[in-house]
């Protein structure tokens, strides 16, 4: 597969780089992250979270909203799923990464989405960039046998437990989480998701 740069101009439409951000702290803070075999999620890290570029992230990134700063670390290489939220995600890149991704305009009335559709774009070790709301996207994969780390930046609340009824039918039957809609490739077994990936299971080997 064909491995773009987020410095690229064919990554305007799924996000861009942001600048001006004082991010050494943050990549300091991430090196205490555990890099499991799989992957991990943490929506808020109380540790991020108290840093200098946490308000810079808010005030500017989120227009002043509150947010959670969490992270994505691991060993990955395949898509296995495509996710979108109702606000972007702020993604710094600690380690070099490759976001596999795509468009929500892409699904179809019925909730399925070709993988032949998606790209893949390298984001450079203490890159920081942000994610449209409309851009799919799941886990990153790593370039290095080290794994990869990964910090997210989202609207406080968001990938946590849904606390309200919610019927399954429709986008509904999408949601995984708050403020998650999430449509899995079949392969990747996920519990509880809608198997609606057509094609392969991307790969990035």
């Amino acid at each position: 597969m064909k491995i773009q740069n987020v410095a690229d101009a064919s990554f305007r439409k799924y996000g861009k780089v942001l600048e001006g951000y004082d991010l050494a702290a943050l990549l300091r803070e991430m090196k205490h992250t555990p890099v499991p075999e799989d992957t991990t999620y943490v929506p808020s890290v109380e540790e991020l979270e108290a840093l200098d570029v946490a308000e810079a992230f808010q005030n500017r990134g989120f227009g002043g909203i509150p947010i959670q700063i969490g992270y994505c670390n691991g060993h990955n290489k395949k898509l296995n799923a495509v996710e979108y939220h109702r606000c972007s995600e702020i993604n710094v890149a600690v380690t070099d990464l490759v976001l596999l991704i795509g468009s929500q305009q892409d699904i179809t009335d019925d909730f399925h989405y070709d993988t032949s559709r998606i790209e893949a774009f390298l984001v450079p070790a203490g890159t920081a960039i942000e994610v449209y709301a409309t851009t799919l996207h799941y886990a990153p994969c790593h370039v290095e046998d080290g794994g990869f780390q990964c910090v997210v930046v989202l609207a406080k609340g968001t990938n946590t437990d849904i606390t309200f009824p919610l019927e399954k039918s429709g986008e509904d039957k999408l949601m995984t989480a708050r403020n998650k809609w999430l449509i899995a490739h079949e392969e990747a077994g996920i519990e509880g998701a809608f198997n609606g990936l057509v094609g392969e299971n991307v790969s990035i080997d």
